[in-house]
């Protein structure tokens, strides 16, 4: 099977995991952004805060659910896949969101010269909303160096350094410290979590006993604060895109929900994934990265435009509405690129963008 076969040669719920989570995604950045320009919390803020255990580390997880079927291949082409095409949609995106911020950066600044180093600090310091597919790469590569060590000591290695209160300030380590963990399980354990999704299908009341066992233990853990003592443990900032300083974030504990939350997301996932209503989120899914691209603009100016006319005076609807257009309008633009032939390289890398020539020309989805 080739690379556009294998690419096309979907799995339904894994499509719909995706699209539940780069919902959650919009929505965390949707919320936030809202609650900042309001100066007030909304009742999607509880929202935000029920999912931080898990909105990461399950797109994570499943973003390393079929590196096994690619990581033996030859270098230049594993590099070409894994890290260029990564670097390709990066590099485009990022001065696209500073050709729309470089004026009021530059204003602020008083200087030109600020949207420009901005530019080039964002080389080695991901830029914004763009951090993970900065990170994926180097999740991809370091994957590829370390596969012959043995799963349990590399895993046991990951899940000690996601439990260290690390903030050293680099997005990319700290990221790494905190995510890796997620992603090697999924390449690791694909074949389990396989397995477990299709015991799903067959088990639907087991698997909604489970999920609403779930829900209850992660909404006590993220909702219930955690001693003083143990403070310097916690993970982020209290109201950093949604950490509450509860329970949930303690080392072991944000472990245990990042890893019961992925699965979590993959029974739903499953159980959504042949309902044909569902369509829609399995669409989403297949161009989950497409919409992780282009986001930002919808949602900025849905919330500037929100906040400015005061028209939905309720905050945490205004989150949602944001929320909504920050997903329908990179889903709007993709389909107006696809009907118009025009702009395609920003959702398709370019045969030029290619160091391996088997491999141009390739939908940000397809490695996605």
């Amino acid at each position: 099977m080739t690379d556009t076969e294998r690419a096309e040669s979907r799995v339904d719920w894994v499509d719909a995991a995706k699209g539940l989570c780069i919902i959650l995604v919009v929505m965390v950045h949707a919320t936030i952004g809202v609650e900042i320009a309001m100066g007030e919390r909304g009742f999607m803020h509880a929202v935000v805060a029920f999912a931080r255990p898990f909105r990461m580390p399950d797109f994570f997880l499943i973003s390393g659910l079929f590196l096994a079927l690619t990581i033996d291949r030859p270098w230049r082409r594993y590099l070409d896949r894994k890290v260029v095409h990564f670097l390709y949609f990066y590099l485009l995106w990022l001065t696209i969101q500073f050709a729309f911020k470089a004026p009021e950066m530059a204003a602020e600044a008083g200087s030109w010269s600020a949207p420009l180093s901005g530019w080039l600090q964002a080389l080695w310091q991901p830029f914004g909303t763009l951090w993970f597919i900065y990170v994926l790469p180097v999740f991809f590569l370091f994957t590829r160096l370390v596969r012959g060590l043995p799963v349990w000591f590399v895993v046991a290695w990951a899940a000690l350094l996601e439990a260290l209160p690390v903030h050293t300030g680099s997005v990319v380590f700290d990221e790494f410290a905190q995510r890796y963990v997620f992603f090697f399980v999924g390449y690791a354990f694909a074949p389990h979590v396989f397995a477990f999704a299709a015991a799903v299908a067959r088990w639907r009341g087991a698997a909604l006993a489970g999920l609403a066992a779930f829900g209850v233990v992660n909404g006590l853990l993220v909702f219930t604060p955690a001693p003083e003592a143990l403070g310097f443990l916690i993970q982020g900032e209290i109201g950093d895109t949604g950490a509450t300083g509860g329970l949930s974030e303690l080392p072991g504990v944000s472990l245990v929900l990042g890893l019961a939350g992925a699965l979590a997301i993959v029974t739903v996932a499953a159980l959504l994934s042949s309902a044909p209503w569902a369509a829609w989120l399995r669409w989403l899914g297949a161009h989950s990265i497409v919409v992780y691209l282009a986001f930002f603009l919808p949602m900025a100016v849905t919330r500037i435009a929100l906040v400015s006319t005061g028209v939905i005076p309720n905050v945490g609807l205004m989150a949602l509405v944001t929320t909504v257009a920050g997903i329908a309008g990179p889903t709007v633009l993709y389909a107006l690129v696809a009907w118009s032939g025009r702009g395609r390289f920003l959702f398709e890398r370019p045969a030029w963008a290619s160091i391996d020539r088997g491999s141009a020309a390739h939908p940000a989805r397809q490695a996605a």
